[in-house]
């Protein structure tokens, strides 16, 4: 992955390296004020030439005679450009960068953009990470690496580079930290085990003061009353794990907050076994472990003055002679009783086990995280999150950390109306609550084990990873978490 720099005025060209300028759709095509008269006239006469408005669509390069090369991209129009757009850009900037097989890339879009020099920084950041990560774990042969090695940004004001820098700094601690979410969430499930995922939570707090790290076997689960997490993982032959995390930012002491990831390393659906197609993609329903570990790789580069805990019940679902069946009855650490009518429905069962246990940290708010239902991406699509929760303002802090982040959730109901749904005749609740609002009865569900507790629920089954030709995890909800973490640190 390339070095991030910044220069506040453009170096001569030469060549190796690329320019990327942002073309504005301004009552005709508008380069950025400031270029060199040299370079505006070669791309003047480019734009000219393919007749060229600023539309987004469009994307051009021009090879000079010192050998280096002008990309134009186009950004639309400036007074229009959101957040979103911007992002956008960049994104298609850094592509064409990473291919053009030169190894400096510069950067400049108009100063400033009406988004800030903390965005700007911030975008470039986490966009270069996506951009230049690559899962070549199992490949004999991986693709040749991308040649760039340094990326600078054009600041061309002193009074932003502050705020760029500290968007910088941010980005790549976020970057860092998807990139990690990524690389656990695409490893195979005979890879991704419970034991490596507990093995990958140590390497984490390998030489690190503020991380401490605690493994409970299944042993010990059991002395504890977690029937439910223990129900599940009955049909595997991979030993179950509840895996804590605890970063101390702060020596004095703080109330914590609770990240709870869904850990499910490989889910067959158990005895209600899912359809064949595309069954191999759950191996992503570890997908909140995996963004819980990497929040905790971000936290632990930016050293905020937080109190964190990352709970993770991890084990597989499959099918087995001692696997949990369809109407068995189990008893949660909490003391209800749960009617098991569906064992796809196993990500709660695990959940309501570690949100009781995580209580014993008196945490000042949960939030947990889970690919939980297909619901959510009926209902939602891949670009929102789904989000329910018990606290107003817990609530609103997460859906303006997702705005502010890129990385957007949305809040669905969680009203007493559908908790009748969960009723059993033979259990305090059972563990499904029909065909109808699936997203928000499995809310009800976990909503009866964090009682008055502050509390928030994101479902991310729609958005944790893309399907088809770009299969692979996305490293969300990794920079909606660290936003969220940033404000109660104080630090935006």
């Amino acid at each position: 992955m390339p070095r991030i720099q910044i220069a506040r005025s453009l170096p001569r060209l030469h060549s190796g390296q690329i320019l990327l300028v942002a073309l504005y759709q301004d009552g005709g095509a508008q380069l950025p004020a400031g270029l060199p008269a040299d370079l505006r006239k070669s791309l003047l006469h480019a734009i000219q030439a393919r007749k060229l408005e600023g539309k987004h669509s469009e994307t051009l390069q021009v090879l000079r005679e010192d050998g280096s090369t002008l990309a134009l991209l186009g950004a639309g129009t400036r007074a229009e450009l959101s957040a979103a757009q911007q992002r956008d850009w960049i994104r298609r900037a850094l592509n064409v960068a990473r291919d053009s097989g030169l190894k400096e890339a510069l950067l400049w879009l108009e100063p400033p953009t009406a988004l800030g020099g903390y965005a700007l920084g911030r975008q470039v950041a986490e966009q270069t990470a996506e951009a230049f990560y690559r899962f070549t774990r199992f490949h004999h042969e991986p693709a040749p690496a991308s040649a760039l090695q340094r990326l600078k940004l054009i600041v061309h004001r002193v009074k932003d580079e502050a705020e760029v820098k500290k968007g910088i700094v941010h980005g790549q601690a976020i970057g860092n930290g998807m990139d990690l979410t990524r690389e656990l969430a695409n490893l195979p499930g005979n890879v991704c085990t419970p034991t490596y995922l507990a093995q990958e939570a140590r390497k984490l707090a390998r030489g690190q003061t503020q991380l401490r790290v605690q493994v409970l076997e299944e042993s010990h689960m059991e002395t504890l009353g977690m029937g439910a997490l223990l129900s599940v993982a009955r049909g595997s032959r991979q030993p179950a794990k509840l895996i804590a995390l605890e970063y101390k930012g702060v020596k004095k002491a703080q109330q914590p907050i609770v990240l709870v990831g869904k850990g499910v390393t490989f889910d067959s659906g158990g005895i209600s076994i899912k359809p064949g197609a595309a069954m191999d993609e759950m191996k992503y329903d570890m997908g909140g472990a995996a963004s819980v570990l990497g929040t905790m790789r971000a936290l632990l580069e930016l050293k905020l003055p937080l109190h964190v805990v990352g709970i993770i019940p991890a084990t597989e679902n499959l099918p087995d002679g001692n696997a949990s069946k369809p109407g068995d009855v189990v008893t949660t650490m909490s003391g209800l009783s749960v009617e098991i009518l569906n064992t796809d429905a196993e990500g709660r069962l695990i959940l309501c086990d570690a949100l009781t246990w995580s209580q014993r940290y008196k945490p000042r708010e949960i939030i947990d995280i889970a690919t939980l239902t297909g619901a959510c991406v009926i209902a939602l699509g891949s670009h929102a999150s789904g989000l329910l929760g018990n606290n107003d303002a817990l609530i609103q802090d997460l859906l303006e950390a997702g705005q502010a982040a890129g990385d957007r959730a949305w809040q669905l109901p969680l009203w007493d109306d559908y908790q009748k749904q969960l009723d059993s005749n033979f259990a305090d609740m059972a563990n499904i609550g029909g065909r109808e609002a699936g997203t928000i009865t499995a809310a009800c569900f976990l909503s009866r084990f964090v009682k008055d507790q502050a509390w928030a629920h994101l479902d991310i089954a729609g958005t944790a990873w893309r399907q088809g030709k770009d299969k692979g995890s996305t490293g969300r909800p990794v920079p909606l978490l660290v936003q969220h973490l940033l404000k109660r640190a104080g630090v935006l």
